[in-house]
């Protein structure tokens, strides 16, 4: 954070002692502007080896539990980061934790089936020519997302895939910034919405930064909530199923990842890791030829490998090794090298740069 370095000193000390974490962070200032750690006692008490996945049970002990607590977990993980994480000022450091915040709560509550062909509220989308999902015109970005993943209790479920889920909590969550703080940028995202929705590896490259590469990886237990991951399935079968070449999921902290097809059942890492490894033993062709995976079938032998510790183990130890490469299915696990969050929204920072239509 380099712009006034002693103004965004004292917010950031001022952001610590609310949350009860002003005692555990080092802070330095010079020209260049505001560095920012955690000490290193804290970090070897409360992430071991870069580990967060504690970190929530271990903040609810040390500081306790209230309506921060998310948020207090983002700030811990930010300042463990293995990588260097630079951001312009303050104002750009507080839109990135209510990012991540936004997007872990809305993760956690979203509300959606899991189908291909797909479905949206008629009120705010219809389908284009070319099958994508288009808002109509006079509509709120944010409204017809919401409506999307929260369709309340007497709303129809939209369907979706894992891959475009995870773009819509991380798109509702950076308009809702830009709406607190960038109009402009909110009405790019609306107006891009309303003629050709910013979507899979446009989405990635426009609206996502990527912490650690394929070559030099972020730590395994490294997450941080409002993280975007990517669990590869690690066979080359069964990844040929649609919907089934791997698992795209939020972190929404406490040791959790979303469920976007049933919210009151986050996953854990370990139970991510062994539902991916039994898709292959619950692949079939159907009559017509389509390849599918028996969701039952997976749900069966992940109990009975949670039932069997030996099993587990092994599971686990083949399942958490790094993935391989795009093509390549031979030793590699489901573990992603890297983390995805949202780009710089601030009006004199912001770094979305949308690609010709």
């Amino acid at each position: 954070m380099a712009a006034d370095p002693g103004h965004d000193a004292a917010k950031l000390r001022s952001l610590l002692d609310e949350l009860g974490l002003l005692a555990h962070v080092w802070i330095d200032i010079d020209l260049a502007g505001v560095c920012a750690c955690l000490a290193p006692r804290t970090c070897g008490l409360w992430t071991p080896y870069f580990d967060t996945i504690p970190l929530g049970e271990v903040l609810s002990q040390e500081i306790g539990l209230d309506a921060r607590h998310i948020e207090r977990q983002i700030l811990v993980g930010l300042l463990v980061a293995p990588v260097r994480l630079d951001f312009p000022g303050f104002d750009e450091f507080e839109s990135a934790l209510r990012i991540r915040v936004d997007t872990a709560v809305s993760a956690a509550s979203a509300t959606l089936q899991f189908d291909v062909q797909q479905y949206r509220p008629d009120a705010y989308w219809e389908q284009s020519d070319t099958g994508r999902f288009v808002l109509r015109p006079g509509c709120s970005l944010v409204k017809g997302l919401t409506a999307a993943l929260h369709p309340g209790d007497e709303g129809t479920l939209s369907g979706f895939d894992c891959y475009r889920a995870s773009e819509y909590v991380m798109l509702v969550a950076i308009a809702r910034e830009a709406a607190r703080c960038h109009p402009e940028l909110k009405t790019r995202l609306r107006e891009r919405s309303n003629r050709r929705p910013i979507e899979s590896r446009e989405f990635h490259e426009v609206m996502l930064r990527e912490l650690g590469t394929f070559e030099e990886p972020v730590p395994a237990r490294w997450f941080v909530p409002g993280d975007r991951i990517w669990f590869r399935n690690p066979d080359g079968h069964s990844s040929d199923a649609e919907g089934f070449e791997g698992s795209w999921v939020i972190y929404i902290g406490d040791g959790l990842f979303s469920n976007f097809w049933k919210r009151n059942a986050p996953f854990t890492l370990e139970r991510k890791c062994i539902e991916i490894y039994h898709w292959r033993h619950a692949t079939y062709r159907r009559d017509d030829g389509v390849l599918r995976v028996d969701e039952d079938e997976v749900a069966r032998r992940v109990a009975l490998t949670e039932a069997d510790s030996a099993a587990r183990a092994q599971v686990l130890d083949a399942m958490g090794r790094w993935r391989d490469p795009r093509g390549v299915y031979e030793q590699g696990g489901c573990m992603d090298r890297t983390r995805e969050c949202a780009r710089w929204v601030q009006p004199n920072s912001c770094d979305i740069a949308f690609l010709p239509e």
